[in-house]
């Protein structure tokens, strides 16, 4: 039997503390980052010269108190500059794109805001990690508007110009063509689609009538777009589309392999299938070196794996990794797959496939 290395290196745990303290901190920070977000103080600083919290506050339209509070949080955080002789504050250029709408999906102030939602639900995690289960998706009634947010910001700037070409539909979809896209959330893919290639027809498929409802709204005026409220576990149209997309849905669903056989069914014969799934590895040693996993697997706990379980469902969760997806891909009848990417999403994998 192997011995135990008791050895105690104070060293190590001297190192330790201050990881744990750079955590406390960082979940701290995520939260008012967040909120600098919301309250637009972020886009206030932009490219502004050094002020005072007082002139932030007056810019920005808020309590005066409140913004000293933040900005002294972002100091001591090294997010912002302060310099103590003025008493003025200044967001570096350097940060900026990073913490700004103008940065599109570059924003990290964006997904940022998860870390608040999902402290929303800490509670029933708790319980499901004693009762099993999982936590429904009604327990996260900001979570559309948090997708739509996010999935905007990276469609606006990937959707024309990157993922068309990379399905190389751009003349198909001018002379026209029907496509669909399951899960669609708010319709926002759509929406530009449809206002793009007036000659094709559109149609988004999701379980929440809250996100149909949305979408409905976002595309009101586009004849060549329309949604239907639908469980994608049973989707049941054959041979419909020419392109179907999911966008990071398919490890969310509780049952992923008859979403999979159901978007091949609505293809036709030699139909592309895009499938956008989190950039991960089937293997968690393949995923320590990722700084973004924690995350990943925190999402994944609190979100992901937890609502699918809720529903009797596989609990793939975030990190089911490309090796995994390709099975999948595979088992569900499509051919010829390929794992690629787009130059602005590089979170995500783009599954290309074909329906023989």
């Amino acid at each position: 039997m192997a011995e135990i290395d008791v050895t105690y290196d104070k060293d190590k745990a001297r190192a330790f503390t201050q990881t744990m303290l750079g955590i406390m901190n960082g979940g701290a920070l995520s939260l008012m980052m967040s909120i600098g977000h919301k309250t637009g103080l972020f886009d206030a600083m932009d490219g502004a010269e050094p002020a005072s919290s007082t002139d932030i506050a007056e810019q920005s339209g808020l309590s005066e108190r409140y913004v000293r509070e933040w900005l002294s949080a972002m100091a001591c955080g090294g997010v912002i500059n302060y310099n103590s002789t003025t008493d003025q504050f200044q967001l570096p250029a350097e940060h900026a794109g990073l913490l700004t709408r103008r940065s599109g999906p570059l924003n990290l102030t964006v997904p940022m805001q998860q870390i608040g939602l999902l402290a929303e639900v800490e509670a029933d995690i708790v319980e499901a990690f004693q009762s099993g289960g999982g936590v429904p998706y009604d327990k996260f009634p900001r979570f559309q508007a948090l997708m739509s947010e996010t999935s905007g910001n990276r469609f606006d700037r990937t959707l024309i110009d990157q993922i068309v070409p990379l399905l190389g539909i751009n003349d198909q979809l001018t002379s026209g063509i029907d496509m669909a896209d399951v899960g669609c959330g708010s319709g926002k893919a759509l929406g530009i689609l449809g206002s793009a290639y007036p000659n094709s027809r559109f149609v988004g498929f999701d379980v929440s009538e809250g996100g149909i409802a949305a979408a409905r709204e976002n595309s009101a005026g586009l004849d060549n777009v329309t949604f239907e409220l639908c469980d994608a576990a049973q989707l049941d149209a054959s041979d419909r589309f020419h392109v179907v997309t999911t966008f990071d849905a398919i490890h969310d669903q509780a049952h992923p392999m008859a979403v999979l056989e159901g978007v091949n069914r609505m293809l036709r014969s030699g139909g592309t299938y895009l499938c956008v799934e989190p950039k991960a590895s089937s293997l968690l040693e393949e995923n320590m070196q990722d700084p973004m996993a924690p995350f990943m697997y925190t999402v994944s706990t609190m979100h992901c794996m937890t609502v699918s379980l809720a529903y009797g469902g596989e609990g793939l969760g975030t990190a089911w990794g490309h090796q995994t997806a390709t099975e999948y891909l595979t088992a569900a009848g499509f051919a010829d797959i390929e794992i690629t990417g787009v130059r602005d999403d590089r979170s995500n994998n783009y599954f290309l496939s074909k329906k023989p």
